[in-house]
């Protein structure tokens, strides 16, 4: 039974051929080498991308071709769009509890920003970009999120992604939706090959199971600084409102664990004298951003830093400490006053 999907992005999920094409022949210019069209880049095109380059801009060292093609490259996700019926294999696979990464050579930098754009961020437990040989990644993927390769798929656009998946002794499936053609695929001998992904979800028996989602379970904390002050921060996911740090539990952590673990990647703050406070039942909240049911796990802490720096990653937009008094008169999501007032109740917070 299929119980992970491993997914290539570029070609894939999103269609971003037309901003990687302007910024392969920004480089070539770059070089007084001649620009290529779609069709000669397409066929020429291959991962790793290194050897792609070899033969166009042999002398460039490797970290001065991923900053050429950072600088040349169109604004992150302006003009990137969702292949046809990637929305509904994801909803599909994320309503069946299956979990889904990406793994891309595309560097993060891109991949993220698109994903947030395209609102599809939330559906892949993680996002590991930037790979140059996917063929060795994948193991260490693997073995680091505790997936057995009998249960896992890896879906890509190249043969390269073939490659991989056969590496790895995962389903290796290939869709028709990207980079290589149909004729180019079947070289890699894949284990499926689709002409896109409308019937995947079919044929991976998940539109037979029930169509019930079971509720996520999350983590956050209303922190205080030295001062007494609230961290609040302010993210598109919950309608621009201010609220507080936090995000799902990993499989195989403690809530704590993960609480620790989810503050640090979003504020880079560390925790101390950590109290649970509460769960909170948060079924369809009008405030997020779409459809969903969490248990949010509340817990109170303090800055371990006498002196905290807070340094946000893309899932949100501002931050703020604020006195109590303060607070109280922001836009805060309905959940983070609820917890806020528990505070109050027991006297945490004056």
């Amino acid at each position: 039974m299929i119980r992970n999907l491993l997914f290539d992005w570029s070609g894939t999920l999103a269609d971003d051929l037309p901003n990687v094409l302007h910024a392969v022949n920004g480089m070539l210019r770059a070089h007084g080498v001649p620009p290529l069209d779609r069709e000669t880049f397409c066929a020429r095109f291959r991962l790793p991308y290194t050897e792609f380059f070899e033969e166009l801009l042999p002398s460039l060292p490797l970290h001065e071709l991923q900053q050429l093609y950072l600088e040349h490259f169109p604004h992150a996700h302006e003009g990137v769009t969702l292949l046809p019926h990637v929305t509904e294999l994801l909803q599909d696979a994320s309503a069946a509890g299956l979990r889904l990464v990406v793994l891309s050579s595309a560097p993060e930098a891109h991949v993220m920003p698109q994903a947030i754009a395209l609102k599809v961020r939330d559906h892949f437990e993680m996002l590991r970009c930037g790979v140059i040989d996917k063929r060795s990644e994948i193991h260490a993927l693997l073995k680091s999120l505790d997936m057995r390769p009998e249960e896992t798929a890896f879906i890509g656009d190249m043969r390269h992604d073939i490659d991989a998946g056969k590496a790895a002794g995962v389903i290796a499936i290939a869709t028709c939706t990207g980079y290589e053609t149909a004729t180019q695929l079947m070289t890699a001998a894949p284990d499926l090959l689709m002409p896109d992904l409308s019937r995947l979800p079919s044929l991976l028996g998940l539109r037979s199971l029930p169509r019930t989602e079971l509720p996520v379970a999350t983590v956050g904390a209303l922190i205080l600084n030295a001062r007494d002050e609230l961290l609040l921060i302010r993210t598109h996911k919950w309608s621009h409102r201010w609220g507080i740090p936090g995000g799902k539990i990993q499989r195989g952590e403690t809530c704590e664990q993960a609480l620790i673990r989810e503050i640090a990647e979003e504020t880079h703050l560390g925790l101390q004298d950590i109290r649970f406070i509460m769960v909170q039942d948060c079924i369809e909240p009008p405030e997020f951003q779409r459809s969903a049911h969490f248990l949010l796990l509340n817990y109170f802490a303090r800055c371990a830093d006498a002196d905290p720096q807070v340094s946000l990653n893309e899932e949100a937009q501002a931050f703020t400490w604020l006195p109590l008094a303060e607070a109280l008169k922001l836009d805060l999501n309905i959940p983070t006053r609820v917890l806020i007032d528990e505070c109050i109740r027991r006297g945490l917070l004056r």
